[in-house]
């Protein structure tokens, strides 16, 4: 039976380059240029290896291993992360979670790493590590540095600012979270990462949230609107606000407040 290779970058010409590797060894190949449209072909077909470019918009590598490992706990199966500005820090590739890590480099030397790579793990034996596979040994570069800093100030005030936040996308799916939102919600992330916004509140509420999100993205004048959810479970109150980079409208921001913080107790 042919293993089936599922590879996902944003580069559309490399997804082709390492497809047509896999396929003249004989893999079933499936292809997505995005995290978003990775998480949904996992969701829809059966994967025996995993390529995954680390720094992609929205979704990234790092989100969608996450999501692998814990959705398919009964099915463990290789997952390679490749970057092309490579892993710069020993803390960042105990994060990440993959098996193996392979360095974007010049074509004609890619090649012979991808395909000995691929030798040694059909041939099982070369085993996960920390390792990474790349045409050459390669320092941190200044700039690289300097932009991991960024992102990592950026995600301390993303998961610290004390309220959940929730990113969804222009389609509705819900493409981030932070662990105050899953928490308030009570559902894991890779529950409902690429899913409809509306799978974030009870049936009885969905109404007022789509609401909300059309208030918003129709009148540029509204900055953000609010509502109430309380059941016997929780008491939220959920604020909407458009998504914007520059002047382009890019998706939604859902921020909840848990307001049982401020009830006196009985």
């Amino acid at each position: 039976m042919q293993k089936h290779a599922l590879v996902i970058d944003n580069d559309f010409f490399f997804v082709e380059f390492l497809s047509d590797i896999l396929e003249k060894r004989g893999y079933v190949v499936s292809k997505a240029y995005d995290g978003k449209g990775g998480i949904t072909r996992l969701r829809e077909v059966h994967v025996d290896l995993l390529f995954v470019d680390l720094i992609m918009p929205k979704i990234d590598g790092t989100q969608v291993i996450q999501f692998t490992r814990k959705q398919f706990t009964g099915h463990r199966f290789p997952i390679v992360a490749i970057s092309g500005s490579m892993i710069e820090r020993n803390e960042d590739i105990q994060k990440i979670g993959a098996d193996y890590y392979i360095t974007k480099g010049p074509i004609e030397t890619m090649a012979d790493h991808i395909s000995s790579f691929l030798d040694k793990l059909e041939k099982q034996t070369i085993s996960a590590s920390d390792e990474i596979i790349g045409t050459t040994r390669l320092f941190p570069q200044q700039s690289t540095v300097e932009m991991l800093e960024v992102m990592d100030f950026q995600e301390g005030i993303f998961d610290s600012i004390g309220l959940g936040l929730f990113v969804i996308d222009r389609d509705e799916q819900i493409i981030r979270a932070n662990d105050l939102g899953i928490a308030m919600i009570n559902k894991s992330m890779e529950a409902m990462l690429n899913r409809h916004v509306t799978s974030l509140l009870p049936e009885s509420k969905k109404t007022k949230l789509i609401s909300a999100l059309k208030s918003v993205a129709r009148n540029r004048n509204i900055k953000s609107t609010s509502f109430e959810v309380a059941t016997d479970e929780l008491h939220l109150r959920v604020i909407v606000s458009i998504h914007r980079i520059g002047q382009a409208a890019i998706g939604w921001i859902i921020a909840m407040e848990d307001m049982r913080q401020w009830e006196e107790p009985v």
